[in-house]
């Protein structure tokens, strides 16, 4: 039997004008009349092995006074609402470190080709019935009802029994996790003015879920309308990489290390939360889908060959100077006083010799 875990921010969708918006690890989908898009997404995965958690924070944006977003994952899920300050100390924690290198030779920004100088910088998701409602909470804003299905298609005219609906791209792309015998759950957001559009930032939510690989479900992206961008803070015992693209840009490490989340040791309850407390491997990393269409699965991050510990520098180009004075300009000056001291030097003793010889005048 097929759980399905579902979050649906609306009170009700009507008939859609367009494929579901996707998001990295869902699928956003408008009421009839209005768009809603995903400006940005941030997760944390926590897997220790048997248990995975995720914690997705949504920034939204649009005229859609309500939207749904659908989200599968490989076994039932618990839901809960996540703790917002996690997001801010990995921030904190995968900060790139800055550094300065200095250029002797002036570039086109510097005296005497531009102005008085410049910085550039460089940086760096048989038999049971085809529809279950297997539990139902509020969160917060939110109203989860997490749900059981093994058919798409019932999935789909179950949603429409309760005043949903979706396009059939999204049901056809619904059906690998069908068959995989995937999992998913209904939230349903209670907006206290339901006149005002989806905007801003969404309460993170927090699912856990059993599983022995690490997975981060992405199928649904591919029928997003626009370029997708993907960020991971992973949580694990090691350094973790996806096993392949998926069909977007090679996914980029920018930030490898192991961290102690005790909060006597520096951590936060938030990240203890996450992990249980102790210390464990933080992987950051990003990944650009430019043709969403192209992606082909879901991302499984496997352990890196090894924890080797990298951080992200983030590089300023300054002209070296010796004081405020450019140090091409210094060392051209003395260049110069080196050349007059040598002729200098050369012209009292031409003379000498001129004098030295007989019949010279």
């Amino acid at each position: 039997m097929l759980s399905l875990l579902l979050i649906l921010v609306s009170l009700q969708l009507g008939s859609l004008i367009s494929p579901a918006y996707a998001c990295g690890c869902g699928a956003m989908v408008p009421s009839r009349q209005t768009r809603v898009a995903v400006g940005q997404e941030t997760s944390v995965v926590s897997w220790d092995g048997r248990t995975e958690q995720i914690v997705m924070r949504l920034t939204v944006r649009g005229n859609a006074p309500e939207a749904a977003w659908i989200m599968p994952v490989p076994h039932r899920a618990s839901v809960e609402l996540g703790d917002p300050a996690v997001f801010s100390e990995l921030s904190a924690l995968t900060t790139p470190t800055r550094v300065t290198r200095h250029y002797f030779w002036p570039r086109s920004h510097d005296w005497p080709f531009g102005g008085s100088g410049g910085d550039s910088a460089a940086a760096p998701l048989p038999g049971a019935p085809s529809v279950e409602v297997v539990g139902r909470e509020r969160l917060g804003p939110f109203d989860v009802a997490r749900l059981a299905a093994n058919d798409p298609q019932a999935l789909q005219t179950w949603l429409a029994d309760n005043g949903f609906e979706l396009p059939d791209r999204l049901t056809t792309a619904l059906k690998p996790y069908v068959d995989q015998k995937w999992e998913y759950v209904a939230v349903r957001l209670a907006p206290q003015d339901g006149a005002n559009p989806l905007r801003g930032t969404l309460d993170p939510l927090r699912l856990r879920f059993a599983s022995d690989r690490l997975i981060y479900p992405m199928r649904l992206s591919k029928l997003a309308a626009n370029p997708q961008e993907l960020g991971l803070y992973v949580l694990a015992a090691h350094r973790m990489e996806p096993r392949g693209p998926i069909g977007g840009k090679a996914p980029k490490v920018t930030y490898a290390g192991r961290i102690d989340t005790r909060p006597a040791s520096g951590g936060t309850d938030a990240l203890a939360g996450l992990t249980g407390g102790g210390p464990v491997f933080l992987t950051a990393i990003e990944q650009s889908f430019p043709r969403p269409e192209l992606i082909n699965g879901d991302h499984e991050l496997r352990a890196a060959d090894a924890d080797t510990p990298y951080r992200t520098e983030l590089y300023t180009d300054r002209l070296l100077t010796v004081g405020t004075m450019p140090a091409w300009v210094l060392t051209l000056l003395a260049a110069a006083a080196a050349a007059v001291g040598a002729v200098a030097a050369l012209v009292p003793r031409a003379r000498r010799r001129a004098a030295a010889v007989p019949g010279t005048p």
